[in-house]
């Protein structure tokens, strides 16, 4: 065997296994089915198309019919006349129109086996179809019976390709939920170290309080501002606010005083100083 025949033989062999376990015998059963319903129906056309076209002649054998009767009385009539000449063309016309009636009575017999012979082949076929769709019903049972019974075998067994798929889903499951525990985890302990404060910002807590203070002041100082002009006793408000801010910064140097660190003190003092 040639290189070539060995590679079609391959290609071959692969296909028909692809085809195979692609094809449903219940699908194939049933365009099986519908196709033998399309011939059915082709030939009952082909029956209609014929008893149409036979009508169609018998309606002009009719006609022709009538012609000869016609050109009966005609002759009649000239003889009475002493009219040979149009006795003698009445009957030639009657002849010629008998003979056309000859012609489409062979074809009228005709069409009627050919109409026949179809309507026996449609009672044939027809037996055959409600046969076929008997034994395709039987089919279709026993190979959802069959496919059901291994479905539940491969359940039970765990061999399936559903339960393959479910096995790893959960293992897919289970590795992203341990992943995702790692990362809060993790999350949690870069935070209580300050980690991400260093990453997000290159101010630490204290820079941010520092800032807070001066937008806080010139909030108010605006406010007093704006008190001023409106002239709603800026004078004794601030005054008012002075004695308290006054007492809140003694209240709040007696408890730094309390809690302060002797050596932070000393520095923060030192800092007053170069100020």
């Amino acid at each position: 065997m040639g290189i070539l025949s060995r590679a079609s033989y391959i290609v071959r062999s692969k296909l028909n296994s692809v085809l195979n376990r692609a094809e449903d015998p219940n699908e194939t059963l049933d365009y099986s089915y519908e196709q033998m319903r399309d011939q059915l129906q082709e030939v009952k056309q082909g029956i209609a198309d014929l008893t149409t076209q036979k009508k169609r002649l018998e309606i002009q054998k009719r006609r022709l019919e009538e012609n000869v009767e016609k050109h009966n009385e005609q002759a009649r009539e000239a003889v009475r006349q002493d009219r040979d000449d149009l006795a003698r063309e009445a009957l030639e016309k009657k002849k010629s129109k008998m003979n056309e009636i000859e012609d489409l009575e062979a074809q009228i017999a005709d069409l009627q086996q050919s109409q026949d012979r179809l309507v026996e082949k449609k009672d044939e076929l027809q037996s055959q179809i409600e046969e076929f769709r008997t034994r395709k019903e039987t089919l279709k049972a026993r190979h959802d019976a069959a496919e059901a019974e291994t479905r539940v075998s491969e359940a039970m067994t765990g061999a399936g390709d559903e339960m393959a798929d479910v096995t790893r889903a959960i293992e897919r499951s289970e590795e992203r939920t341990e992943e995702m525990e790692a990362r809060a985890e993790a999350m949690d302990e870069l935070q209580d170290t300050g980690a991400f404060e260093n990453a997000l910002s290159d101010e630490d807590r204290i820079d941010r309080e520092l800032e807070q203070g001066r937008t806080d002041g010139e909030v108010e100082s605006e406010l007093a501002t704006l008190k001023s002009e409106l002239g709603e006793g800026a004078e004794a408000n601030g005054a008012e606010e002075s004695a308290e801010s006054t007492t809140e910064s003694a209240d709040a140097d007696a408890d730094t005083d309390a809690e302060a660190d002797p050596e932070i003190e000393s520095e923060l003092e030192e800092l007053r100083d170069e100020e």
